[in-house]
Order: C-alpha cells, then sequence, then structure tokens
C-alpha cells in the first residue's frame, strides 16, 4: 500500500505548510499524545498480571505454560518498543512550527515492508518450532502408556457424563436407540460388557500421576472439554470419538469447563475434577463397582 501510495503522490509538492495550532499548544498535545503511547504497554501488563492462568497440575502443562509466556514476552517486547518508538516521534515532531512532507523511496518502503515481516515469523514460529512443537507431539502425537486409565467422557446439554470400564477394562456397546432417561449413554442392555460400566455424572475422579486416556464424545452439540489447570483443551465434535492423554500430578479439586456455546445453559456446563493418590481412587473404584 505505501508503494501505490508513493506512485499516486509523485506530483505532489515536497512540503506542506499548513499548521493548524500555535507552537505551544502542538507540543503540549504531542506531549500528551507520547504518554499516552507509553500507558498503552504498562495497562496491557497489568491486565495480564491479573489475568493469570491457575498453577499447572498436569506434567504437560509446564511446557504449554513456557510456549504462551515465550509468546507475550515476545509480543509484549514488540509493543513496549513499537510504542516508545511512536511516543519519541510524536514527542519530536510535534515541537516543529511547520508540517513537512517527504516520500520514501520504493527502495526504503520495501526494506521497512519486509524487516517486521522476517522478524514476526521468526518470532512466531520460532518459538513454535521450539517450544510448541514438543509439547504437541507429547499431547497429540504420542501414544498414552499401557498403564494408563481410560474415562470415557460425553458431553450432554448441559452436563459431563463420565464412564469407567468394570472390572474386565471394557466399555460396553452403545447404541442411540437405547438412550432413555434411565440410560442416558445408551448402553446396549444385551452386552455383558456394559454390566459393571460406572456412570458418573459431573464429577470426574482421576488418580495422582498415573496417565489417563480420555475418550471424548458428544450426545447432541459441538462441546468444548477444558481442564484449566492441567491445561487440556478439546473440542468434541459429534459423530466423532476423540482422545487425548495426560498425566496429571498434583492432587486436589479443581474445575471443569465447557469452551463452545453449546446452547443457553452453556454457562451452567460445569464439573468437578478429583484427583487423589491411587490408593483411594482404587478404592472408590472398587465400592462403586460394587
Amino acid at each position: 500500500m505505501g508503494v501505490i501510495f508513493n506512485i499516486l503522490m509523485r506530483n505532489h509538492p515536497s512540503t506542506l505548510a499548513a499548521a493548524t495550532t500555535g507552537p505551544l499548544q502542538g507540543r503540549s498535545h504531542g506531549l500528551l499524545l507520547a504518554l499516552f503511547c507509553l500507558l498503552v504497554p504498562f495497562l496491557c501488563f497489568l491486565f495480564w498480571k491479573q489475568h493469570q492462568p491457575p498453577p499447572v497440575a498436569s506434567e504437560h502443562g509446564a511446557g504449554i505454560d513456557l510456549m504462551i509466556n515465550y509468546l507475550l514476552a515476545a509480543v509484549g517486547g514488540l509493543l513496549l518498543v513499537g510504542h516508545a518508538i511512536l511516543a519519541w516521534f510524536v514527542w519530536r515532531f510535534s515541537r516543529q512550527d511547520r508540517v513537512t512532507f517527504r516520500l520514501a523511496t520504493v527502495r526504503t518502503e520495501w526494506k521497512w515492508a519486509l524487516v517486521p515481516v522476517v522478524l514476526m515469523l521468526l518470532v512466531a514460529e520460532g518459538g513454535v518450532l521450539v517450544f510448541g512443537v514438543p509439547v504437541w507431539k507429547k499431547f497429540y502425537v504420542a501414544k498414552a502408556p499401557a498403564n494408563a486409565l481410560t474415562v470415557e467422557v460425553t458431553g450432554q446439554q448441559f452436563v459431563w457424563h463420565f464412564r469407567y470400564p468394570g472390572k474386565d477394562g471394557l466399555f460396553g456397546r452403545t447404541h442411540v436407540k437405547f438412550i432413555d432417561d434411565d440410560n442416558v449413554l445408551g448402553l446396549d442392555p444385551t452386552d455383558a460388557a456394559g454390566r459393571d460400566d460406572l456412570i458418573v455424572n459431573g464429577q470426574l475422579r482421576l488418580p495422582v500421576n498415573r496417565p489417563v486416556r480420555l475418550r471424548l464424545r458428544s450426545k447432541d452439540v459441538l462441546h468444548g472439554f477444558f481442564l484449566p489447570s492441567q491445561r487440556v483443551r478439546q473440542d468434541i465434535v459429534p459423530g466423532m470419538l476423540i482422545e487425548v492423554w495426560f498425566v496429571p500430578n498434583q492432587a486436589g479439586q479443581f474445575e471443569i469447563l465447557c469452551t463452545e456455546l453449546c446452547g443457553l445453559g452453556h454457562h451452567m456446563m460445569r464439573g468437578l475434577l478429583q484427583v487423589m493418590p491411587e490408593r483411594e481412587f482404587e478404592q472408590w473404584l472398587n465400592q462403586n463397582h460394587s
């Protein structure tokens, strides 16, 4: 756009002599505008400090936070430098009594157009390759360990259903024709593998320091399964079975959210994640299976 503007303005006079305000008023306005330019990065920093994510409670979460913090630091640094330069230009040239106009050469315009592009490519793509790809591979590409606990998560307006396999380690078959008020997931009553499946609504219990494989399904519309403290987020698409796995490494109670607008009651679609020692988890599982 700068090149096109340069071509269109070739015949324009090189100097404009239209000063609309007095020198003192122009300097005071310039100083105020320069201070405002410096204030913007400071306000952004305060906003970031007041909206920190909860502490990490999973093994892969530290890598996600590293990636996010790198991008915030890089973009924040560019924001600070850019506004500092803008503030200097505003303050410096607001002291002039006359407004001057100079056209840059095509070579200069191309140079200052390509430098930001290359810089942003290095910042964004370089950070993704160095910090983001290892976390992506661990979370989406790598297979869950053999000792991983498998839990099926089903999203439904506006509740989460969690299904644990029975002592045989197998999930029973499901079909939509079996869904009713008493059989919310549509378990096949003729399948013996599903008779000891444990279904819990609204609360997910997991053992600490043990890999967990989540099988994500939707009963109706698009949902977003989100564990903020574990840095786990995955869209759930109707008709698809999506798997993610992670290792919760902090015991305690955590929030489960839906991050997709799934209807008027979307704000009520919350759940509770309780991470406990494996011994307590096994006791709870055995008590509810019996």
